[in-house]
């Protein structure tokens, strides 16, 4: 029956989280309390942001009950749009480029365990979203994946592979299904 993963044995200490282990409690405490929240107060939460760590252009909206993991491992442009319930899983660094539309409940995950070793070992990989990007409602962005210039990942889809510049990509998994223009 194969390595069954044994959870007892897993061990992440070699994960490099970026930050002291004071700062990581300091941030889930005002992650918790002004960005995950039901606050819609979008400047607040761009000044805590900025306060640990994060990158962030001007004229970015980030609308309340969003949920960032590390926010000195994140980095987003001019004129993005964050919605309601995003999770921000950036266990690597999380790239976000100009004009970039993250709609409700959508997930950016850089991070999966591999099942192949009954460590369950953590793996993780950055993500990047390319100018103009739209990643749809409850859709899924997996570990190491570049979203091209304009693509679009439709609604409760999920990409494990880059997506091409201005592709329209739908599934699980994403595959191409027309080009934007």
């Amino acid at each position: 029956m194969g390595n069954l993963q044994k959870l007892n044995t897993f061990d992440n200490r070699t994960f490099i989280k970026g930050a002291s282990e004071l700062k990581v409690m300091m941030w889930y405490l005002v992650n918790h309390i002004f960005i995950n929240s039901f606050l819609p107060l979008s400047s607040l939460k761009k000044f805590f942001l900025r306060l640990f760590g994060a990158s962030i252009g001007k004229g970015v909206l980030i609308k309340p009950f969003v949920n960032i993991k590390y926010p000195w491992k994140l980095i987003i442009g001019n004129d993005v749009w964050i919605g309601e319930r995003v999770w921000i899983d950036n266990l690597d660094t999380v790239t976000i480029g100009n004009n970039v539309c993250i709609s409700q409940g959508a997930m950016l995950l850089c991070g999966n365990h591999n099942y192949k070793k009954s460590h369950f070992d953590l793996i993780t990989a950055p993500i990047l979203l390319e100018e103009g990007v739209w990643i749809c409602a409850k859709a899924i962005v997996g570990p190491g994946t570049v979203c091209e210039k304009g693509s679009i990942l439709s609604p409760n889809s999920f990409a494990n592979t880059n997506l091409s510049s201005m592709g329209i990509y739908t599934g699980v998994p994403a595959k191409i299904t027309k080009k934007r223009f």
